[in-house]
């Protein structure tokens, strides 16, 4: 039998950041709306830009919506809640990176419900190609 050794592979570079901002976009959602994702996953879209997926991010009166056949309600109610709460957003995602957000967008698909928040950061002079 043959002695086998498990080598811990090191997450790849930046991956606290990736997993810090999806666990502040977890804890704004549950501040900002009453009720958090059950599932929230986040990555590097190139150099300058973070998408986090959030998985089962509707809330119970919107499923309803979905149910009804409302789900162009629920994108306009969920866009108008994005507009007004992206300072919040751009401020946690600031924090966490250390840059500064240069556009917020916030997508909502009812039928899966799932809610997708896009972050484009303003480039970093001193990166020399390499992703945070």
């Amino acid at each position: 039998m043959t002695d086998r050794t498990e080598t811990a592979i090191a997450p790849p570079f930046g991956g606290a950041i990736l997993q810090n901002v999806s666990n502040a976009m977890v804890a704004l959602h549950k501040e900002q709306f009453g009720r958090g994702p059950t599932r929230a996953q986040s990555h590097f879209a190139g150099a300058d830009a973070i998408l986090c997926v959030l998985d089962d991010a509707l809330l119970p009166a919107e499923q309803t919506m979905v149910d009804m056949g409302e789900q162009q309600r629920v994108r306009e109610s969920r866009m108008f809640l994005q507009v007004a709460t992206a300072g919040k957003f751009i401020a946690a995602v600031e924090a966490i990176t250390g840059r500064k957000v240069r556009a917020f967008a916030s997508a909502v698909d009812p039928d899966r419900g799932v809610v997708m928040e896009n972050f484009v950061l303003e480039p970093d002079p001193r990166r020399d190609g390499r992703i945070l």
